[in-house]
């Protein structure tokens, strides 16, 4: 079984899907890392060699075989994987996917100085690009999610207990018992 932690960049789903990976004792990936890997070169090095749309087909490759692997983990997946269609149906009907929510302003004060490594983000005003790309992505964030966990104000370990709350009832019994108290 794969938990995918869905949303915008800066709202926690590596940090989040890294804790709560431990607290279930699973597997935890990170798609992005997936991708780098697989490809040996960084993510702003693909952007640039490759342009949005080659990084959008080796993201999807990179999603296609992570979600063969048959292991129980958690996957954390970048904040534009489901701007692809194919990308987005996967997640819905092979994951259980948890939308991390935040607001722009919430997002604005966790990227703040962290444009470095985040193309999306790169050679533009952050406040204006954030408004924009949430704006863009929270109707698929939303039709995807089976889960909505909003962020703000919320630790890591305040997230995952409401992740671990809210899907525990969608979750094989044999997971059931290892959810901290």
């Amino acid at each position: 079984m794969t938990i995918s932690l869905t949303g915008m960049m800066g709202c926690g789903k590596s940090t989040v899907g890294r804790a709560l990976s431990r607290a279930l004792g699973w597997l935890f990936v990170d798609l992005d890392d997936e991708i780098a890997r697989a490809a040996g070169s960084t993510i702003p090095e693909i952007f640039a060699a490759e342009g949005e749309a080659g990084f959008r087909r080796r993201e999807q490759a990179a999603l296609e075989a992570v979600l063969t692997s048959g292991e129980n983990q958690v996957l954390a997946l970048g904040g534009g994987t489901l701007t692809t269609p194919a990308c987005e149906r996967l997640v819905r009907e092979q994951t259980l996917a948890v939308y991390l929510k935040a607001g722009a302003e919430t997002l604005l004060e966790r990227l703040s100085g962290a444009t470095a490594g985040r193309p999306m983000l790169a050679g533009g005003n952050g406040q204006t690009r954030i408004t924009t790309l949430l704006a863009e992505r929270s109707a698929a964030y939303e039709r995807t999610a089976r889960v909505t966990v909003p962020v703000a104000g919320l630790s890591v370990q305040e997230t995952v207990a409401e992740i671990l709350r809210l899907t525990g009832p969608l979750l094989p019994p044999y997971t059931s018992g290892r959810f901290p108290v």
